[in-house]
């Protein structure tokens, strides 16, 4: 069978690699968004940790300044969910995707959409999110005047379905917070910036923040379909590789591959985290039935703790009697040394989420709870 075999460990070891989370990162922030070809910003704030997590000295406050000033923006795109991504990246992936969006808008809202122009409901958006940011519920409410007894909801997602939008601040914003109100890209931007993207560019970036990869990995990533014809024009200048289980994988032949006994930290990621959201094959970094853990990759789910690469337990961040505690439940049990590594990275999370120095602390002082997995 064709192609050099990559085991599952060194599989997960490339990705990492890829993704800053064998060894976090100096890249500029922005730089390193643009690299990860975005992040899943589905809640307004803990995508903050999955930065944190990748980047050396990482600034939260300093870095949601970067959305008000427009470097990086919030807004439907892969998988028709919100992503944040680089200003110039924003407008050349969301007409990449703009089908995916559709599909699923269209899906949600078909039957009360029929009968209505879209077109012309999509204009009338076009004109009142160009004068000001509104809420879907507002701009609902506005539609209604000129297409009395539809429903609000209905005629707000119409703009979603068919306009780049994005999400204004202070929505997103570290430490605050907002109404989602929307306005179009190019009115946020002022000028539609930023090249556009081919699909065979997306292809390419992907496998240098996710590979290697398949094609229903790729697919799984955007939600785009027939990506198959792309990666069969590009293939003379990828390298092709097969998994333990003989499939093939595709990859950038100068893409870091790292051996796979290079160690692999704890690392926390968020509830979003693209590094679990971004392969139709998730196996080479969940090795337990999360199921059974109560996640569900269809809506809200966990955060998941890397130890060796691999998902291996859960966290949470909560209050008691207004002391921070970081409670970790175990899916197995690790080593005395992994729990000793495990609570040094802790000591930095509470730190970063509390706003202390980062050194401040230590893992005597720091409050870390482990739990077993059924949360005793």
């Amino acid at each position: 069978m064709a192609g050099t075999l990559i085991s599952q460990r060194g599989l997960a070891r490339a990705t990492l690699a890829r993704q800053l989370l064998l060894e976090r990162s100096a890249v500029d922030p922005v730089a390193a968004v643009r690299h990860l070809v975005g992040l899943q910003a589905q809640t307004p704030q803990t995508w903050y940790t999955g930065l944190w997590s990748r980047l050396v000295d990482f600034d939260a406050a300093q870095f949601g300044r970067l959305l008000e000033d427009r470097s990086v923006v919030r807004m439907a795109l892969m998988r028709s969910t919100i992503h944040l991504v680089a200003a110039e990246d924003a407008l050349g992936l969301r007409r990449l995707v703009q089908p995916v969006i559709e599909r699923s808008t269209r899906g949600a809202f078909a039957r009360q959409w029929a009968g209505l122009n879209l077109e012309e409901v999509a204009e009338r958006s076009r004109e009142l999110l160009d004068a000001e940011p509104l809420t879907f519920a507002e701009l609902g409410a506005r539609l209604q005047e000129r297409w009395p007894g539809r429903d609000r909801t209905a005629l707000g997602q119409v703009a979603r379905s068919a306009l780049p939008l994005v999400q204004v601040p202070p929505r997103g914003v570290w430490r605050r917070s907002g109404a989602v109100r929307h306005t179009t890209l190019e009115a946020w931007l002022g000028s539609a910036v930023g090249e556009p993207i081919s699909p065979e560019v997306l292809v390419r970036r992907y496998l240098g923040a996710y590979g290697p990869a398949s094609v229903m990995d790729i697919q799984a990533w955007c939600g785009l379909t027939r990506l198959s014809e792309v990666v069969d024009r590009l293939r003379p200048g990828l390298l092709v590789l097969r998994n333990d289980a003989g499939k093939e994988l595709f990859d950038l032949p100068d893409a870091s591959r790292p051996p796979e006994d290079v160690p692999a930290p704890p690392r926390f990621l968020y509830d979003y985290d693209n590094l679990l959201l971004s392969h139709a094959d998730r196996s080479r970094f969940l090795i337990h039935n999360l199921l059974d853990f109560g996640w569900n990759f269809d809506g809200p789910q966990p955060s998941g703790l890397l130890v060796d690469g691999t998902v291996e337990a859960t966290w949470v961040v909560r209050q008691d009697r207004g002391v921070p505690v970081l409670a970790i439940r175990l899916l197995a049990p690790v080593s005395a040394r992994e729990r000793d590594e495990i609570s040094r990275e802790g000591v930095g999370l509470l730190a970063f989420l509390s706003d202390r120095a980062s050194g401040a602390g230590s893992v005597a002082d720091a409050d870390i709870r482990f739990l077993d997995a059924q949360g005793g």
